[in-house]
């Protein structure tokens, strides 16, 4: 079936609009707008291009996405932002093109973003993630899969946040936040180790007795970061795919670790 679009929306005659895609009430869509089949914008949502929206995706009520960057460094040039499948945003999320031509804000699949979050400049989130209110990210933070972050939590730009970490709410995140960890507080400190999340996620109970041992090593032996992994690759745990994730994540930040 053709696109349904509400007769008070606008829609720029070079945006490309899917089988099945509705655009309801009050919604703009702008040039260099591509949406995929399925998607729904509500009512009064606001996409601007260039953009790819992927398959079946919800956009929830004064949503403003693909907006121009917010970083001063932008000198009017096309820039991207692309969207994968079957992602929520509830009311009030925005969400920002990259800010050079060569670069690209990208948002996987299955995500659930609720009300007022924004995601700025360059970011790149995964897969099956939970963004609870407000949760914001300045540019070019990495959020790796299945991650969830606390509402009014606040991300510093160039920050990761790695595979099932967890924040809680009104966290202050400065460096990297570790993979499987849970982070709280102003700033983030590293609290313990996600089980309860490693568990929703079918992670094997060998692993999660692996990553408790690394766990310790890096974040309850008094170690540096360096002696913290030197010990881990000693230790009969690295050899579980979720250490050596772990371990990799950690030796690659810049920023360094949220301790």
């Amino acid at each position: 079936m053709a696109a349904n679009i509400h007769p008070s929306a606008i829609v720029d005659r070079e945006a490309e609009l899917g089988e099945d895609v509705e655009v309801g009430p009050f919604c703009i869509v702008g040039k260099g707008v591509r949406i995929l089949p399925g998607t729904r914008l509500l009512s009064h949502v606001v996409l601007q291009g260039p953009c790819l929206i992927g398959r079946e995706n919800v956009f929830h009520p004064f949503c403003s996405i693909g907006g121009r960057t917010q970083d001063l460094k932008y000198a009017g040039e096309p820039t991207h932002l692309e969207i994968g499948d079957g992602n929520v945003f509830r009311e009030c999320c925005t969400v920002n093109r990259s800010t050079v031509s060569e670069s690209v804000t990208r948002i996987g699949s299955h995500n659930n973003f609720l009300a007022y979050c924004h995601i700025a400049h360059d970011c790149q989130v995964g897969d099956h993630c939970i963004f609870s209110n407000n949760a914001t990210l300045a540019g070019h933070v990495v959020v790796e899969d299945r991650v969830v972050i606390g509402g009014l939590t606040a991300v510093h730009q160039f920050c990761r946040l790695g595979r099932m970490a967890m924040m809680g709410g009104c966290t202050k995140v400065v460096q990297d936040v570790a993979p499987y960890t849970i982070a709280d507080g102003n700033p983030a400190e590293t609290r313990a180790l996600n089980l309860v999340g490693l568990e929703r996620n079918g992670v094997s109970v060998e692993s999660r007795n692996a990553l408790q041992a690394a766990f310790k090593f890096l974040f309850k032996s008094g170690l540096n970061t360096t002696q913290a992994l030197e010990q881990i690759l000693r230790d009969e745990c690295s050899s579980a795919a979720e250490v050596s994730h772990l371990v990799d994540f950690v030796r690659t930040s810049k920023r360094g670790i949220t301790k």
